[in-house]
């Protein structure tokens, strides 16, 4: 193992090449680059069109087992992949999200790899980056002034207050903004009404952003957004406010995808960011086909665990977009396999190999999920220093068990030299065996019966439950001919039930849902079971309060 350093001193550390040079290993000249500065391009979208008709590379998704607070390292493992197959000799690219404020001044504290397995310039694709989400979020905003500035001015669409649900958003964990009233202070500032804010990550602009295949195609899902009701229940677009137009201005420079590099000077693309659990939890379409479009061989990852980003990449993403994965990687942590076989959150790091063994149902399922895709499954047990030789062949030996490969993964400490074995295995998967990809559900079945499918054949749950008011949505939406739609399922990533605290492999549970969600422009219907939300709070002691500049004016606190 190499010795400790802190993932940002690892990271302004590195030797970065110039983007032009890393734009040059995929064959993107330079003038289609467009420099944010020495090692950060957007690649312009005229090249991303006149390319789209390049030969396409293998897609491998990279996924994961339930996951602890502390996550087991799945942007890590996308990176050390990556590495690998260029280590390897072969033509690679990484696909990843771009961190939101959120989380890093949250729990997480950076979402840009760790180790020696990261992606760079590390502080400023964690903080701010080029400013996509910021765009996301004034588009999002913009919406919501025009919603109210035309209900102040006469409302002739005729809007019902009480059925606006377009919400404002802040790139910002504040649980104080979750319900708010607005408009308050008198005649001049419109008519006071409900509202709330969401995270920017959760915003169905995010998701459109990530899900359009061009501008034009961006501009219409836009207008196709329902910004609320009338009174007789009749939908109200964004186009209806002569919204779209304006907020597709705000998007044509963030839509362009973002190349940056790993520490070994491989082509990474990270564009786009919707969270996994309250939204669809995947980088971008256009920059995954662009790279597909340039690298034999592209990895991306999809938040959380299997049972929400691995879905909502297969069932959403691909679906919508006639993308075709190849191979699925599942990270597994002995952290994780004690955790849900019992082990204490004190007691983590201390061997336990009757925990790994007794965790290991949480693993199988995932495994099993993912192979009801028709895709091959390997498994990547990314090993922490605390981890011991008994305890990573019990992992090893979970996934055997289910037919499924794996390998020992150590890329945080030696970069894409610690994994080597997982990218021969995956390129003989891919090149052998790329399966038949199929979705879990068609289009044709019920809202209802798609919410059912997912909860019973991937959460093992014995059933669905809803209120008559939730059902009646059901009812309306399938009436109203949103029927066709994917569902989104907005649920806790700890556990496959809606109780994060119910943890392993639990069956026979039944998933209550909450609240159903239309995001028409986006293409699918956000299905809010247990007590998810949609703008998350901060935790006790944030990651926040450890962020500083030093007195070389350098950030400290970011990993």
């Amino acid at each position: 193992m190499a010795d400790y350093k802190s993932d940002i001193e690892i990271a302004r550390a590195a030797s970065k090449k110039p983007i032009q040079d890393i734009g040059a290993r995929l064959d993107i000249p330079a003038d289609a680059l467009e420099p944010f500065g020495k090692h950060i391009a957007k690649i312009g979208l005229d090249y991303v069109d006149k390319t789209r008709s390049n030969p396409q590379g293998k897609m491998i998704l990279v996924t994961a087992m339930t996951p602890t607070q502390w996550g087991e390292g799945k942007t890590t493992t996308t990176v050390g992949l990556g590495d690998a197959l260029n280590r390897i000799g072969k033509k690679a690219a990484i696909c990843l999200r771009e961190p939101s404020l959120g989380p890093c001044f949250g729990m997480k504290g950076g979402a840009a790899g760790g180790g020696y397995a990261q992606v760079v310039p590390m502080e400023q694709i964690n903080l701010h980056f080029t400013g996509d989400f910021h765009a996301i979020g004034a588009a999002n905003n913009l919406l919501a002034a025009m919603i109210d500035n035309h209900m102040y001015w006469g409302n002739s669409l005729e809007l019902d207050s009480r059925r606006i649900n377009w919400r404002r958003v802040v790139d910002m964990n504040d649980r104080a903004l979750r319900q708010i009233t607005n408009s308050l202070g008198g005649v001049t500032n419109g008519f006071p009404r409900e509202d709330g804010f969401d995270i920017v990550v959760a915003s169905e602009v995010m998701a459109i952003f990530c899900l359009a295949n061009d501008l034009h195609d961006l501009e219409e899902r836009i207008g196709k957004i329902v910004v609320g009701y009338r009174r007789d229940r009749s939908p109200v677009r964004a186009k209806d406010v002569d919204a779209a137009g304006a907020m597709t201005v705000l998007l044509k420079d963030a839509l362009a995808p973002n190349l940056v590099q790993t520490l070994e000077n491989n082509p990474a693309f990270v564009h786009g960011g919707p969270f996994a659990n309250i939204a669809h939890g995947c980088n971008s379409v256009l920059a995954t086909k662009t790279a597909l479009s340039h690298a034999d061989y592209v990895v991306t990852e999809a938040g959380f665990g299997a049972d929400l980003g691995a879905e909502k990449f297969f069932d959403i993403k691909c679906r919508q977009s006639g993308l075709d994965p190849s191979a699925a990687v599942i990270v597994a942590t002995v952290r994780a396999l004690k955790w849900h076989g019992g082990s204490a959150k004190d007691d983590l790091a201390k061997e336990n190999v009757e925990a790994v063994t007794k965790g290991g149902k949480n693993l199988k399922r995932h495994i099993e999920n993912v192979k009801k895709y028709g895709i091959p499954v390997v498994v990547a047990v990314n090993r922490f220093p605390t981890d011991t030789d008994a305890e990573v062949a019990a992992a090893i030996e979970i996934a055997k068990s289910v037919d499924c490969a794996a390998y020992e993964c150590t890329h945080w400490a030696n970069g894409s030299a610690g994994t080597e074995d997982l990218a021969n295995h995956v390129v003989k998967l891919v090149d052998e065996d790329s399966g038949s990809f199929e979705v879990l559900y068609p289009d044709d079945m019920s809202l209802w019966d798609k919410v059912k499918t997912v909860a019973t054949k991937l959460y093992n749950a014995s059933d669905i439950i809803a209120e008559k008011k939730v059902r009646n949505d059901f009812a309306w939406l399938q009436d109203n001919g949103f029927g066709h739609l994917p569902v989104c399922m907005a649920k806790t990533q700890y556990s496959f039930s809606t109780d994060p605290l119910l943890l392993g492999s639990p069956s026979d549970h039944v998933v209550p849902i909450r609240e159903v969600r239309l995001s028409a422009g986006a293409g699918f219907v956000v299905v809010i079971a247990g007590a998810i939300m949609t703008m998350p709070g901060l935790p006790r002691e944030p990651a926040a309060n450890r962020i500083h500049l030093n007195d070389r004016g350098e950030i400290e606190g970011l990993f």
